[in-house]
Order: structure tokens, then sequence, then C-alpha cells
């Protein structure tokens, strides 16, 4: 998609706005203006104000209408959809399973069980057993979000349910390539009859989002490149704004030596091409053990061929448009370094000439470390194979990676997978599958290394979302005689010590204890 800044020639003013463009055809589907650093403080105050009646609200009657609006994406899905398809270059199998439908899950699941896991929360401790501890979450205030362009609606909505759910108030500013499905979520915001102050959309390019950061948010979630995602933290790092950095992958697809050949290759291309490539967790890097390698090759590629390229508009396809043209640069420059070293093009390589942005859906084998295609995000239609000897061969190469975000093991032994997988420095491992965890509301998401730190999805993200108050309260009084208290005697540090030697020393309560447990 192309995003250009043009003139309005209605307003007076000359405000800048952004043209966007469908990338599978080329036509001008709309536009969206830019908004500057005070129009974008003035949403932050007015979602501050929205949030302060909406985190007074029960968190029962929060989650019922959080619930609410993620039945209006599923009654408003078609169009959604369409336009998704249309801003994105999406099949529309894809626009609904994982955007609308996946949208929809995460909503429901956290407004289900956000009562559970943000309730008070009780703390045993070891030594004050006259004290009781317990954790009480309450919202943060304003959660700024800045997501990026290849999910459109899921990305952002997947945060949003979790900072609403939890009290807070949202301000979004999506990526200038696709702004309008984000303007479309908060007319369904808004028609399903929930507060329209407490979700705001600001759009525009790079200094909107600075601005966002700049107005006085209170939690950030930012979803994107490694390299602005470093630019984010250290705005955030500046001003002390706690976030979340959801950044780049480079997931490797390791088939072991006993991986069901079909069911790799089949996960391989669809984990490859999915999305046209465009996912953080996509399969960028097979790893094939030498005694399958040349089985899975072949019908990777012949997988790969049979896939349908077109405008999701017109025909029924199974992989859309690139959605950010740049990114054709990029796979490109890519497919030229691994063959200038050595690998071989076997399906694909080229763009297809056409009014959109399309490139065939690649594969590339004889390929070796050297190579930026095994080493760098790809983010587009290319899987890049490396034969190995072994299967450590795989993982050590698998872990040898600036990034860590998802990988993926193929192997028909379960246990094996398993303990294999729990090796793979990523923060995420998938066994016999790819993808489906970016949409599992119940598990953490996120990755290690340079893919950056914090959790997005399950329990723990959704308490991030709040502050933690710890509260300590006296279960038996001591009085103003308080022996860890002023004055110090000799005598206090003499008992302190006889005491403690009771509990910590060699033959204490707790070492007695934890040597039954270790037993």
């Amino acid at each position: 998609m192309e995003a250009v800044v043009t003139s309005n020639p209605a307003n007076s003013s000359q405000r800048e706005r952004i043209t966007v463009r469908s990338p599978a055809s080329g036509q001008v589907i709309g536009e969206v203006p830019v908004f500057g650093a005070e129009e974008v403080k003035a949403a932050v105050e007015r979602a501050r104000k929205a949030q302060v009646s909406w985190g007074a609200l029960t968190q029962a009657e929060r989650s019922r209408r959080v619930l609410s609006f993620a039945h209006a994406l599923i009654a408003r899905e078609e169009e959604l959809c369409d336009l998704i398809s249309r801003e994105a270059g999406k099949p529309a199998f894809e626009a609904y399973l994982h955007e609308v439908s996946a949208s929809a899950i995460c909503g429901q699941y956290f407004a289900k069980h956000a009562e559970k896991l943000l309730a008070p929360r009780a703390v045993e401790l070891t030594l004050a057993k006259h004290r009781r501890a317990t954790l009480y979450y309450s919202p943060r205030g304003v959660v700024g979000l800045i997501t990026p362009w290849n999910f459109p609606l899921f990305m952002p909505l997947r945060d949003l349910f979790m900072a609403v759910v939890a009290g807070n108030a949202v301000v979004l500013k999506p990526s200038e390539v696709t702004p309008l499905i984000a303007l479309k979520a908060k007319q369904v915001w808004d028609d399903a009859g929930l507060p329209p102050e407490l979700f705001q959309v600001v759009t525009g390019y790079g200094p909107t989002g600075a601005a966002l950061i700049d107005a006085g948010i209170d939690f950030c979630v930012f979803t994107g490149g490694v390299a602005t995602g470093r630019r984010v933290a250290a705005m955030c790092g500046e001003r002390l704004i706690p976030c979340v950095m959801e950044l780049g992958g480079k997931a490797p697809l390791i088939a072991c030596s006993d991986a069901d050949v079909e069911l790799a290759a089949h996960a391989a291309v669809s984990g490859g091409f999915a999305n046209s490539g465009q996912i953080c967790i996509a399969v960028e890097r097979v790893y094939a053990h030498k005694s399958i390698a040349e089985q899975l090759e072949r019908r990777i590629i012949e997988r790969t061929r049979s896939l349908r390229v077109g405008d999701p508009q017109q025909q029924t396809v199974d992989v859309g448009a690139i959605i950010f043209p740049k990114q054709i640069d990029v796979a490109e420059a890519h497919i030229a370094d691994a063959l200038a070293k050595g690998a071989v093009l076997a399906t694909g390589g080229h763009r297809i000439e056409s009014k959109g942005n399309f490139f065939q859906p690649t594969v590339l084998t004889n390929c070796n470390p050297s190579m930026t295609v095994m080493t760098e995000e790809i983010f587009g239609p290319i899987v890049p194979v490396m034969r190995v000897d072994s299967d450590e061969e795989a993982l050590s190469l698998a872990n040898r990676s600036h990034l860590g975000l998802n990988a993926y093991v193929f192997t028909k032994d379960r246990s094996y997978g398993e303990a294999f997988a729990a090796r793979v420095e990523a923060g995420s491992v998938l066994v016999n599958d790819v993808l489906t965890n970016g949409g599992m509301p119940e598990t953490p998401f996120g990755g290690i290394k340079q893919s950056g730190f914090g959790r997005v999805l399950g329990e723990d993200a959704l308490r991030e979302m709040c502050n933690v108050r710890h509260v300590n309260v006296d279960r038996v009084g001591l009085g103003s005689n308080n022996p860890l208290w002023f004055p110090y005697t000799d005598a206090g540090l003499s008992r302190l010590r006889k005491a403690f030697g009771l509990m910590l020393g060699g033959g204490g309560l707790l070492s007695r204890l934890s040597k039954s447990i270790r037993s």
C-alpha cells in the first residue's frame, strides 16, 4: 500500500492528509488526517477524563460492556473483512480468521476471565506470619498503542481488549499504511454503545506516534520493527513510561530426522506464505535433517507452485498483495544475496507485473548461514531451506540469531519434541504446528533477545495493564514494643540471631522443610 501526504482543498488550513491506496489494485480507497502534537495531546486528555468513570465501574460491568464490542465485531464481520481485504490485500479467509474472528475471540476471553484474573491475590509470607499481604490490581490510566500494518485490526484490538477490560482508556496510533480499518473499528466501538472518548484513534506518521508518547500516557504497547522499537523504548525510558516491545522475528522451522515430511512441508508453506509472509512469526528459515531434506524440499516446492496469487477482491486466492511496497525491494535484495552466495532459486523469486504489489512465493534451497535470508528478518514471501547433519546442528543454528520470537519443531516423537523445544531460544515454540499461538489469548506472546520484552496476551499481560498495589495488614499486633524497631540493643540482636538461626540454619525449620520437599 502506498501512503501519500496530500492537501485537502476543502480545508482552508491545508491540513496534511494521508491518501490510502489498495495494495492489490492501486486504487485510492480513502484519506485520513495527520494529527499534530496538540491534537494528540487533546485526545489523550479526553481519554483520561473518560477513564475516571470507566475505571470506577465494577469489573463485572466493564467485562459485560467489552463483551458487547466483541459480539459487534462478529455481527459486522462482512464489512470489516471487506475493508481489510481492500486495505491490506488479504484473502477473505485470512481477513476473517486472522483478523475479525481472532479479535472477537480475544475480547471474549478477557471479558469472561478478567474478574478472576484481576481479583485481589493473597501472598503467603515466609517470615512475617503475623502479617497478611494482598495484591490489588488497578488501572494504569491511559494506554497508548502503536501498531503495524500487517495485522491492522487484530493487533490493535488484542491490546485494546486487555487495556479496557482492566479499566484503562486507550489512544491508538495505527500504521499510516493501514489506518482505515482502525477508524472502522472505532466506529464499531461507538455504535456498540461504549464510551466514545474512552477509545481514541490518532492517525499520522512517526511524529504522531512520538507525540502520543510525549502526551502523558501511562503505559505503551508497541508492535513493529526492531529499529523503530529501539527509538520508542528510548522515548518511553526517558519519560519513565512502562512499555511492552513486541518486535521482529526470524522463526526457524526445524524438521527433525523423524519428522512427518508431508506435515512439515505443508506447515512450511502455510507458515511461510500466509499473509504473503508479512508475519513476525512467519517461517523464515527451514533447517531440514539430511535424511529427509530432499523429500521435504520437493514437497515444499510442489506445494508452493500450487498457490494462487492475486487480488482477493477479484478471485479466491491463497496469497494476496504485499501491503507495504518497499518489502518487495527487501525481498529482491535477500534473493540476490542468497543467489550470489550459492543458493538455488527453486521456484518464484520475481515481482508479478500488475497494478498492485505482488511477489511470487519463493523457495530457496542450498542455503547457508552466510546469507542474509537466513539471518535477517524477511517479512515477505520467501522460504529458505538449509540442510543439516543433525538435530543438534539445527538447534545450534536456530539459536544463533539476534531474534527470538517464535520457533517450530517437527518430529513424530512428541516427548522428544517437547524436550527439544524447551532448548530453543524463543518466546514461544510450537511442536508440529505453525502460527497458531499468535491468536491464543490464554498464553503469553512475545520475544527474547532483540525481539523485544514484555508480553501481550495471557494473564500476565492483562495484569501488566494494571498498577499492582501491595497492601499489608497486621494479623497479630506486636504493639509499640516491636523488637525490630528502635532502640537497637545487644540483647535484641542476640535474640534475633537465635530466632533466625532456628529458622534459616542448616538444621532449622526452613532448611528441614526444603530438604523434605527435595526428597
